[in-house]
């Protein structure tokens, strides 16, 4: 039987589908359902009771059915200021983030890249050894460093520093800060799988006709390394901008971003149709970055520049 003949064949198709099943049925278990649940909830209204939310379809005198959804939850996330700046503040947040981690996860991961074989599993895994650690307990480390009478301000102190303790903590930075120390990793490892993919020898062509170190790395290693970039861009930018334990510890109770207000509107609240619907919004603006990368795809991303 030739290869065209096992291709088509219904054993090959049967055996197929065996194969991307799994993943199918994960991704339709464990996202498609439970994002059609989170849908329904935000057009329903909230109420006092077991679950909060009134249910979409009801029966009539008649014994019909009637659907008694509304969109007022979405005019309220849309008219509201407090919603529109939790959500600016998340991208605002995110995006600081994801640009400090690129600015410090490619140089780490390049270093990792060109450095010998022989040491590249050591620091691989000095990147993910953080992981081994709760990712709570690793964030709360993080206020005894910031604090005003914490390691940084006491060691500015012992250094002749006699000003005012720097305010580190329950701000911006310390949100910032928390986001890329705990999602790095993310940014490092795509970086390091795509430049450990490319082939040397293109550096050195580049370097017999001519090309400087640093134009060879400008036109052929970064743009070969943009499919790793943006993975992780889009690896750290997606959890930070529904982040919760880094702005409630590190930022305080005045951090402003969208998932202290799903938690809020979930837990202290119980308004469930609000919170879904603004998970139903956040999961829609992460959407944008997705289908950019998928154009960026097919327009050639990773080509060496001519």
């Amino acid at each position: 039987m030739s290869a065209t003949d096992r291709r088509i064949s219904p054993a090959f198709i049967s055996r197929k589908w065996l194969a991307i099943a799994p993943p199918y049925a994960w991704l339709l278990l464990f996202f498609a359902l439970p994002f059609v649940i989170i849908l329904k909830i935000s057009f329903a209204t909230a109420v006092m009771g077991s679950p909060p939310y009134s249910p979409l379809l009801t029966r009539g005198a008649d014994e019909s059915l009637q659907l008694s959804a509304n969109a007022a939850n979405f005019a309220l996330l849309f008219s509201d200021p407090l919603y529109l700046k939790a959500f600016w503040g998340s991208i605002v947040m995110a995006g600081l983030a994801t640009f400090f981690a690129l600015l410090l996860g490619y140089p780490m991961a390049y270093g990792i890249a060109r450095a010998k074989e022989s040491w590249r599993s050591g620091l691989l895994l000095l990147v993910i050894l953080p992981f081994w650690t709760s990712f709570l307990i690793r964030v709360y480390a993080w206020i005894g460093i910031l604090k005003p009478n914490g390691l940084i301000n006491n060691l500015l102190a012992w250094a002749g520093y006699s000003g005012e303790p720097l305010p580190l903590l329950y701000n911006d930075f310390s949100i910032v800060l928390g986001i890329v120390y705990s999602y790095l990793p993310f940014m490092v490892l795509p970086i390091y799988a795509a430049l450990t993919r490319q082939d040397l020898i293109l550096l050195e062509a580049a370097s017999d006709l001519g090309a400087s170190p640093a134009s060879a790395f400008r036109r052929i290693t970064v743009p070969l390394s943009l499919p790793g970039v943006i993975a992780g861009c889009l690896l750290v930018f997606i959890p930070a901008m529904g982040e919760f334990v880094v702005p409630d510890l590190l930022g305080g109770p005045g951090s402003l971003m969208i998932g202290k207000i799903l938690w809020t509107e979930f837990f202290a609240n119980r308004d469930w149709p609000l919170a879904a619907a603004a998970a139903v919004v956040l999961v829609l603006l992460l959407l944008i970055p997705m289908v950019i990368l998928q154009k960026t795809k097919g327009n050639g991303l990773g080509e060496p520049a001519s």
